[in-house]
C-alpha cells in the first residue's frame, strides 16, 4: 500500500493533520525534510491567510542598539588579538615607497610595521583597486597606534595621473561630446523633431564625489594560520570576500571562514572587501589573530566613492504644448548615469538616450541606489521645468506621459509599469491635498522607478527667515506586498533624509590627486535641524511579490527638494550640493 496523502496547516512552526489531532514540530522533521526531492509545484498560503507578512514588527536588536550592549565590529574581541591601523597614499595615483620603519617600530605599544601588500590575479568588482599597499602599524590599543600614525614619514611615488576636480569636469564636458557611448535608445528621429519645436528647452546637471561616510568605520577580524582563515566582521558581500581572501592566500575556500557581525551602515561601502582582505594579510603577516581599524581619514579618502556625473537634457514641446521631443545624454566618471530604457522611454515619439562612461583612477562603487541617486534628481527638476515652459500641473503633466505608456508606449523597450508608476503619483496627489495652496507653502513634487519599486514624493517648504524647511514630505509607494510595514516605512524615511542631506550639503573636491575633504569638519552631512519636521509614507495595497525598499526612497526626494526650492526661491538647481551651487533665478 502506498503512503497514505493528507491535508496540513502549519503555524508558528507546527506542522497538524487538517482532519486528525496529530502535530509535529519543524525542528522535528527538519533532519527528514532535507532529504526529500523538492517540489515543482507548491500551494502556497493565500495572501489574505498571512498573519506576519504585512505588520509592524520592532527590530529584534533594537535594544541592544540603544543600549549599547555589543553587535557590531568594533565591538568584537578576542583575548590575544592585536590591533592594527593603516596608513595609504594621500592621493590617487601615488604608491609606496618606504617610510621610517624603525622609527616607528620603538614608539610605546607598537610590536611592529611594514608595508603589506593585497594585490592579486583575478580580482572581481569587489575587490577595491585604489590603494593595494598600505603601511601597517600593529600594537596594543588605539590610542598608542593612533600616535604612531601621527608620526609616520613616509615617501611615495606618483604611478598615475594626479586628477583635480578642474580635469574631472572636463573630462565629462569631453566625454559629453566624443566619449565612449555604454548603452543607448533612440526612438524616432529627435533631431528633425527639435527643428519643427515651438519650445525647445536644454539643461544641464551635474552631481560631485561623494563618501558613504557610514557611522562605523571600515574594520574587521582576521586570524590566519598556515592552513586556514578565520575572518569576523561587517561586510554585506562575506562570499565576495572568502573568494578574495582564497586569492590573497592561496587557501581552499573550505577552509575559509567569514562570520557577519551587525553592520553600522553600509549603503553599498560595505560591498567591497579590501579592508576584511587587508586584516587577512596583516594576520598573515604577523602570525596572529588582528583587528584592523580605520580612522574617519582613512576611510573617507581611501575612495569607493559615488561616481560624479554631467548629464544634458533637452525638451522640445509643439505649438499646443504637447512634448514631441526627448534627448539625455549623460556622462559619469568611470560610468554614466543614464537608464536608456526608463521612464520617459516609450511616452514620446522621438527620444533618445546615451549612457557615457569616462576614465579616472579615483575608486568608485555602488552608493546607495547607484546611479539613480543623481539621474532621477535631474530627470524629475528637468521635467518640472518642461511642465512649466508647457503651461502644466507638474502632476498632470506627467500624468499625461504615463497616460501614452499605457495606451500606445512607442518602442517594445521600457523596465518600467507605467500604471504602477502613474498609481503612485495618484496616490500621492490625493494624500497631500496637490491643488491646495496654503500661505506661505511651496510644494514640489517628483516620482521615480529603481530597484523594482515605485516612489513618488511631495514636499512641503517654508520659509524661515528666508532659510529653506522642509516642513512635511508625504510619499507614496508601490513595493508589492509589504512585508514589515514599521521597517518599511523607517526605510523610506532615512531614504529621504539621506536624499535630501547628500544633494544639498555633500560634496568630495580633488587637488592634485588628493580628496580636500577628509573629516566632518570640512564635509557636511544633514544635522538633525535640518531633517523633515515630518514624513508620512503610504503604500499600494496590492498582492504583486515584495520588492526592494532600502533605495528606492532616496532618488525621487532630491527632485522633489529642488522643484520645492525652486517654488520657494525662484531659484533652479542644476549643480549639487544645492547649498554651493551659483544661485541662479528660473
Amino acid at each position: 500500500m502506498g503512503p497514505t496523502s493528507f491535508r496540513s496547516t502549519a503555524s508558528e512552526g507546527i506542522i497538524k493533520e487538517s482532519n486528525g489531532e496529530r502535530t509535529i514540530t519543524y525542528g522535528e522533521i527538519a533532519s527528514k525534510a532535507v532529504g526529500l526531492e523538492v517540489p515543482e509545484e507548491v500551494e502556497l498560503k493565500a495572501v489574505k491567510d498571512f498573519k506576519l507578512i504585512g505588520t509592524s514588527q520592532k527590530n529584534v536588536d533594537g535594544k541592544k542598539i540603544v543600549t549599547g550592549e555589543p553587535l557590531f565590529g568594533l565591538d568584537f574581541h578576542r583575548e590575544g588579538m592585536q590591533l592594527a591601523v593603516i596608513q595609504h597614499p594621500p592621493a590617487f595615483g601615488m604608491k609606496v615607497k618606504d617610510f621610517n620603519e624603525d622609527e616607528i617600530k620603538s614608539m610605546p605599544g607598537v610590536h611592529d610595521a611594514f608595508i603589506v601588500d593585497t594585490s592579486f590575479e583575478d580580482s572581481d568588482r569587489f575587490d577595491e583597486k585604489g590603494f593595494l599597499q598600505l603601511i601597517t602599524i600593529v600594537g596594543n590599543s588605539t590610542w598608542e597606534l593612533l600616535q604612531a600614525k601621527k608620526a609616520l614619514k613616509a615617501n611615495y611615488e606618483t604611478v598615475g595621473e594626479l586628477e583635480s576636480s578642474a580635469v574631472h569636469s572636463k573630462r565629462l564636458e569631453d566625454a559629453l561630446v566624443s566619449g565612449e557611448v555604454q548603452e543607448s535608445r533612440k526612438d524616432g528621429n529627435p533631431d528633425a523633431a527639435f527643428k519643427k519645436a515651438a519650445k525647445v528647452i536644454e539643461r544641464t546637471y551635474t552631481a560631485p564625489f561623494i563618501a558613504h561616510n557610514t557611522l562605523e568605520p571600515m574594520n574587521f577580524f582576521a586570524n590566519v594560520t598556515e592552513d586556514s582563515a578565520e575572518l569576523i566582521g561587517p561586510t554585506q558581500t562575506p562570499e565576495a570576500l572568502e573568494g578574495s581572501v582564497s586569492k590573497l592566500l592561496g587557501l581552499p575556500l573550505e577552509n575559509i571562514t567569514v562570520t557577519m557581525t551587525r553592520i553600522g551602515g553600509g549603503f553599498g561601502r560595505r560591498l567591497y572587501v579590501h579592508f576584511g582582505v587587508e586584516a587577512a594579510a596583516i594576520s598573515k603577516k604577523i602570525g596572529g589573530p588582528v583587528k584592523l581599524i580605520y580612522t574617519r581619514e582613512d576611510d573617507m579618502t581611501q575612495g569607493t566613492y559615488r561616481p560624479t556625473y554631467r548629464s544634458v537634457y533637452k525638451a522640445g514641446l509643439d505649438e499646443n504644448n504637447n512634448l514631441i521631443a526627448f534627448t539625455v545624454k549623460g556622462a559619469g566618471l568611470p560610468d554614466g548615469p543614464v537608464f536608456p530604457n526608463r521612464f520617459p522611454a516609450g511616452t514620446v515619439e522621438n527620444y533618445s538616450a546615451e549612457k557615457i562612461k569616462a576614465e579616472t583612477n579615483v575608486t568608485t562603487g555602488a552608493w546607495r541606489a547607484p546611479r539613480s541617486n543623481f539621474t532621477a534628481g535631474a530627470e524629475q527638476a528637468f521635467l518640472d521645468e518642461v511642465a512649466e515652459a508647457a503651461g502644466k500641473d507638474p502632476i498632470d503633466f506627467r500624468l499625461e506621459l504615463f497616460d501614452r505608456a499605457i495606451k500606445d508606449p512607442v518602442g517594445e523597450e521600457y523596465e518600467y509599469d507605467a500604471e504602477r508608476y502613474a498609481g503612485v503619483l495618484k496616490l500621492v496627489k490625493e494624500k497631500a491635498n496637490w491643488g491646495k495652496t496654503e500661505p506661505g507653502v511651496h510644494r514640489g513634487v517628483a516620482a521615480y522607478f529603481c530597484h523594482s519599486t515605485y516612489v513618488a514624493e511631495v514636499f512641503d517648504i517654508v520659509l524661515e527667515n528666508d532659510n529653506p524647511v522642509v516642513q512635511k514630505v508625504w510619499c507614496a509607494v508601490d513595493c508589492g506586498i509589504v512585508v514589515n510595514r514599521d521597517a518599511a516605512k523607517n526605510m523610506i524615511e532615512g531614504g529621504v533624509v539621506d536624499g535630501i542631506g547628500h544633494s544639498m550639503y555633500s560634496q568630495l573636491t580633488f587637488e592634485n590627486g588628493a580628496p580636500e575633504q577628509m573629516n566632518f569638519d570640512s564635509y557636511q552631512l544633514i544635522r538633525n535641524s535640518q531633517a523633515p519636521k515630518e514624513i508620512e509614507v503610504f503604500f499600494v495595497e496590492n498582492e504583486i511579490d515584495p520588492t526592494g525598499l532600502g533605495e528606492p526612497g532616496l532618488p525621487p526626494a532630491i527632485g522633489a527638494l529642488a522643484n520645492a526650492l525652486y517654488k520657494a526661491k525662484g531659484i533652479r538647481h542644476y549643480h549639487q550640493p544645492f547649498i554651493s551651487e551659483k544661485q541662479v533665478v528660473g
